[in-house]
C-alpha cells in the first residue's frame, strides 16, 4: 500500500519561506509521477508543481519564480521550496503520486500566510 506523508507547513508572514517535504513509502515511483497540489478553503484542489518526463520542473503561473520542486529518482522524498509567500498561497498542500495507474494522496500539510 502506497503511503504519503507531507510535512513542513505552518504559519508564515508574507514574504517568508517554507520547505515542504513529501515522503513516499510502499512503492517505487518516478519523479514524473509525483506532483504537488493545494486546496484553499472553499476552493477546488489545484495543481502546483511537477516534474516532466524529461526532468524539467513545471509550475502553475502564480508560483513561478517563487516555488521550486526537487527530488531524486530512486529516493522516496520530494520537496517543495516556497519563497516570497503571499496570502493567496494559504492552502492545504498535498503531494500525489501515481502508481499502477492509481492516484495516491497524502493527508496534506497546512500553509498559512498571514501577518
Amino acid at each position: 500500500q502506497v503511503h504519503l506523508v507531507e510535512s513542513g507547513g505552518g504559519l508564515v508572514q508574507p514574504g517568508g519561506s517554507l520547505r515542504l517535504s513529501c515522503v513516499v513509502s510502499g512503492a517505487g515511483f518516478s519523479l514524473r509521477d509525483l506532483g504537488w497540489y493545494r486546496q484553499a478553503p472553499g476552493e477546488q484542489r489545484e495543481w502546483v508543481a511537477g516534474i516532466s518526463s524529461s526532468g524539467i520542473p513545471n509550475y502553475r503561473d502564480s508560483v513561478k519564480g517563487r516555488f521550486t520542486i526537487s527530488g531524486v529518482n530512486g529516493k522516496n522524498m520530494v520537496y517543495l521550496q516556497m519563497t516570497n509567500l503571499k496570502p493567496e498561497d494559504t492552502a492545504m498542500y498535498y503531494c500525489k503520486v501515481v502508481t499502477s495507474g492509481a492516484d495516491n494522496w497524502g493527508k496534506g500539510t497546512l500553509v498559512t500566510v498571514s501577518s
